[in-house]
């Protein structure tokens, strides 16, 4: 016999457990899964000084249990589990079936999906070792700590000139390592990253290796057109080649973007399928932050209430 549930969230992260606290509150007796990854890609940072109500600052998975403390606190039910597969009803009031672990059958009235997105990463030894050690996807999250240091930047795009220019604000200077022998950014974004005299752009150049032992101490380049490789002292290494957002259970199911955000309805968290709601990264590729995730977990948790309301 499938578990009847009135909402049910999938993901957690800030989005997923601001919504299950609203939900809660709401008399929703919402259930989590969690996912294969608890807390969602705040748990890779180490240190977060950017959420409001931590003044001294806090690291990522120490606010992920006080979010999940404060979820449970209301009465959430948080899982352990990730949804394999889905079967949303498209009609107003319908019940949402979800299939958890290939084994649990779950029947929801209402369905939340804070699955977030993941950052791409080049997949060297060196790099995935240091996350947290110095190697980040995310200069808005981590650039202030490289305040008046020496970084490198990888990637040819709009988001890596972006990350570039803003930690060219607060760096001494930056270095982007760009494969080919252009870049991808807009001419705009490529003029910004020209006029800004701390920024040095190294063509045709790939990471060799990032190195240090606990802490990045510089990276190895290496260019891919002469094979000469050189070193390069920095303390930071910013990965912008782009995030992948965790939707692939939701494909021809849900709208999504070419890129496979989801896509919701105006200003809410609505997405094409009545009753199924969508916070967090997995619907923003623009601001990718912590608290703008809350904020859409507690629109959708918000949204969900008023689409059971007006059932009654």
């Amino acid at each position: 016999m499938a578990e009847k549930i009135k909402c049910l969230i999938i993901g957690s992260g800030p989005a997923g457990y601001t919504a299950a606290i609203y939900a809660a509150r709401a008399d929703m007796k919402p259930v989590m899964y969690t996912g294969m990854q608890m807390g969602g890609q705040l748990t890779t940072t180490t240190e977060v000084d950017n959420f409001p109500g931590y003044p001294n600052g806090t690291d990522g998975t120490a606010m992920m249990n006080d979010l999940q403390k404060q979820a449970e606190r209301f009465g959430t039910d948080v899982r352990f589990g990730m949804v394999t597969k889905v079967d949303f009803n498209n009609e107003v009031g319908g019940v949402h079936k979800v299939i958890v672990d290939e084994a649990t059958e779950i029947e929801a009235e209402t369905v939340i999906i804070s699955t977030g997105a993941t950052a791409k990463y080049l997949g060297l030894e060196s790099e995935q070792r240091l996350i947290g050690g110095g190697v980040s996807a995310c200069a808005t999250c981590d650039g202030f700590f490289y305040k008046g240091q020496d970084v490198v930047v990888v990637g040819a795009g709009d988001t890596a000139a972006e990350e570039a220019t803003y930690l060219a604000n607060i760096c001494n200077k930056v270095t982007m390592l760009v494969r080919k022998d252009h870049m991808r950014a807009s001419k705009a974004m490529q003029h910004r990253v020209n006029k800004t005299k701390n920024i040095t752009v190294l063509y045709n150049t790939e990471i060799d290796e990032v190195l240090g032992e606990n802490v990045v101490e510089g990276v190895r380049a290496v260019n891919n057109q002469s094979g000469e490789k050189t070193e390069i002292p920095v303390t930071g290494v910013f990965i912008a080649i782009g995030h992948k957002p965790n939707t692939e259970i939701f494909k021809g199911v849900l709208d999504m973007d070419e890129t496979g955000y989801l896509l919701t309805q105006g200003k809410s968290t609505k997405t094409n399928m009545p009753g199924v709601f969508a916070a967090g990264d997995v619907q923003d590729k623009e601001y990718r932050q912590a608290v703008t995730a809350a904020g859409t977990g507690c629109m959708a948790a918000l949204d969900a209430e008023r689409y059971l309301g007006a059932l009654e």
